[in-house]
Parts: structure tokens; sequence; C-alpha cells
């Protein structure tokens, strides 16, 4: 792969771009962020919003993440999730089930399939990934949905229960993660798109959380849903072909295959870890500005070593979060091999970093920062999500000890 400059600043389009993202989450995501926290509904009108200045598309996100410096996404996730983080992931969750398909799909799939997970600015639509389990969430080898192939039908039928599945069950696209072959355990599954009004499938329990209420997150039953053989992704030509190759491996060992699987998730890792540096930044300028403001004794509490310092390690630990983002994400688009982990390393750090400096902002807002008359309380619930969803934190601490050590570690 060819070499990427390294820069440790924004070009001038990277600018503009963030410019533009910044307007759009201060003027439209902030002063909508507490209404739809308390609704805990899918924010519809500012999707909308989005989708009309071009903000909820395939096109942004594409530009984005074929940036050569790595640096599109990061700084998108960032910015969006600096305004807030429930909306954020409304209007960026659709992207997950379109990466889904992005990396496993035919272009005849992709060209049919991704442009109705976003619909238009008239109509939005939204998509869902489904692959998380009540028993399997980790533990991905242990997945329970089962799809079977009806070769006189040329039809595939999938049973199980998703959960955990951003826009679940309200998706007008559903991309499902089902085992093909049990034997095989995550080197037997495969991805199948489940089109809207398909039979058979419903949205189970919808999940009142703690945070990020303005993404609708919900369970997905999938009771003896058929689709027709051309929605599993990449085709059975292709999946007998890889399952074949998955049995010799297994016979000789898995480690090849096992490493490069766990080469994908380290790449897609520093995108989590970038909306948690939105998260805590955003958290850090309320603080900021409080402290400058809010007097006591006479003067300002920014004037106490107390709150001076408690201000210094929040700027200090956003900055070195976004740092380990913007390595890992320049590590990736430039072919280099994550040898120590350090995808699961900005993830870790950033997750872990958001629920701290989320924290330090309520203590310095006092009982100010308690009550929902301020953001930081809300940001603080929903720092809480960056250290479960996408690989928990011991997870992350799991295979950054196992790449270190080369031991099995467990």
């Amino acid at each position: 792969m060819a070499e990427t400059e390294f820069a440790l600043d924004l070009n001038d389009d990277q600018k503009e771009v963030r410019d533009w993202l910044h307007g759009f989450a201060a003027d439209v995501m902030r002063p909508a962020a507490a209404e739809w926290d308390e609704r805990e509904e899918t924010p519809w009108p500012i999707i909308q919003e989005a989708a009309k200045i071009g903000l909820y598309s395939l096109d942004f996100y594409a530009q984005q993440f074929f940036d050569p410096t790595g640096l599109g996404i990061p700084m998108t996730m960032e910015e969006l999730f600096w305004g807030d983080a429930g909306i954020a992931l409304s209007i960026v969750g659709t992207g997950l089930a379109a990466v889904g398909v992005l990396a496993n799909g035919t272009e005849e799939q992709i060209g049919t399939w991704v442009p109705q997970m976003y619909g238009d600015a008239g109509d939005v639509k939204v998509a869902a990934f489904c692959s998380s389990e009540p028993d399997a969430g980790s533990d991905v080898a242990s997945l329970r949905t089962r799809a079977v192939y009806d070769e006189a039908k040329d039809e595939w039928v999938l049973n199980g229960t998703k959960t955990w599945a951003t826009n679940g069950g309200i998706a007008n696209v559903h991309v499902v993660v089902a085992s093909v072959d049990a034997e095989l355990g995550s080197k037997g599954h495969a991805s199948f798109i489940v089109p809207s009004g398909t039979p058979g499938l419903s949205q189970g329990q919808k999940f009142l959380k703690h945070g990020i209420r303005a993404s609708h997150t919900a369970e997905v039953v999938l009771d003896d849903v058929r689709v027709p053989g051309h929605c599993l992704l990449g085709g059975k030509e292709k999946l007998d072909e890889r399952l074949a190759r998955a049995k010799e491996r297994a016979k000789k060992g898995g480690e090849r295959v096992k490493n490069a699987a766990m080469a994908t998730f380290e790449a897609s890792r520093p995108a989590v870890g970038a909306m948690a540096v939105g998260t805590a930044r955003a958290a850090y300028e309320v603080a900021l500005d409080y402290a400058k403001t809010r007097e006591q004794f006479g003067r300002p509490i920014i004037d106490n070593q107390g709150v001076a310092f408690q201000l210094a390690d929040m700027r200090t630990s956003v900055d070195a979060a976004r740092l380990l983002v913007w390595r890992a994400s320049w590590m990736g688009v430039s072919g280099r091999k994550f040898e120590s982990a350090e995808g699961s390393m900005s993830k870790l750090f950033a997750s872990e970093t958001a629920k701290k400096v989320t924290a330090q902002a309520i203590q310095i807002l006092g009982g100010n920062g308690y009550t929902r008359e301020y953001p930081v309380e809300r940001m603080h619930r929903d720092a809480a999500i960056y250290s479960i969803f996408e690989g928990t934190s011991e997870i992350q601490r799991l295979v950054i000890a196992r790449t270190l050590s080369g031991m099995p570690i467990r």
C-alpha cells in the first residue's frame, strides 16, 4: 500500500468538513439533545435534517472512509458525538449495516441494498446490524442463530434472537449474522439481508437504557424467516469455498484465520474511540466554561488548584485519547500491522477517558452537574456505553495482553 504522509494537523479540506459538522452538531443536535433523551425515541426530524444537507448519506461516509490520511472517520465521529451521543448514534448507526454489506456483499448487492438503508431526504430510512445475542456478546463463537439452506426453493431459513441491535425492528433493512456450520464456530458464520416486511422478523424487547437514549436499541426475533438465496451476502458459491477452506485449516490449526479476523476488529475500533473522545471533549468544555464563570468566595472557582488541576488532567486525557485514535486510524489506512493491538488501545483508553472526564465534569459543576439542567449529567450517562459496546474494556485488555505476550491469556 502507498505510504501515507503523517501529520498532526488536519488539512484545509478536512478543516472545512470539520467546521461544517461542528455547525450541525452545535446548531441542530445540541438544542434538541435533552428533548430526545427524555423521549427515548428515534429523532427522525434530526436524521431528516442531516439527510437534507448530505450528512446522512452513503456518499458522505464513503468520502470520509477513503480519506487517505485515515482521519476522516474519527474526525466525523468526534464532532457528531460532541453534539450528542444519542442523536449521533441514530445518525451513524445505519453505517454498521452498510459496512457489513460493503465488506461482504457483491457489487450487485451493494448497489441494491445500501441505498435502501438510507432512503432520501424526503423519506429517510435506517438499517440495523444484528450480531449480538442474549448468550453471545463478546463470545461470538457461541452464536445460536441458525441459517439453513432450502435447496428446493433456493431460500435461507433463519431462526434465532438477536439483541442490542441499534435500529432493531424499526429498520428498513436488517443485516443478520447467523451460523451456517456450527462445528466451525465463528468461521462458520455468514451474513444475510432481511428486507423490510419479511414474514417472521419482529421486534422483541425495546431496551430502556441508562444513556444514548435517543438511539433505538432492541431485540430482533427471527422465526422461520425465509429470504431468497441472493440475500446471502457474497453468494453461496463464495460461502461454500470459504467453508471448505475453514474446514481444511481447522484440521491444520486455525491460528492464521483467527489473526486475520482479529486484524479486522482492530481496524474498526478507533471509530468507537473517536465517539468517546467527542463526548469527553464536550464535558470538558462545559466544565471549563463553568469554572471560569462560577464564583465562590468572591472569585471564579478555576482560581482554585483543586479545580484547575482537574481541568488540566481532563484536557490532557482527551488529547491523549485523540492521539491514540488518530495513530490507530492512520496505521489502518496505511496498511501497518497492529503489532501491539493499537486499535484496542485507542478504544480502551478513549472509553475509560470518557467515563472519567464526564464524572469529573459533574464534580466541578457540583450540585448543578447532578441535575438535568446541565448537559454533563447526560454526557456521563452516555459515556458508560463506550466501555461496553463494540468490545468491553475487559475484552480490549485481553486482546492487548494476548498480543503483547503471545500467550492464550484467559
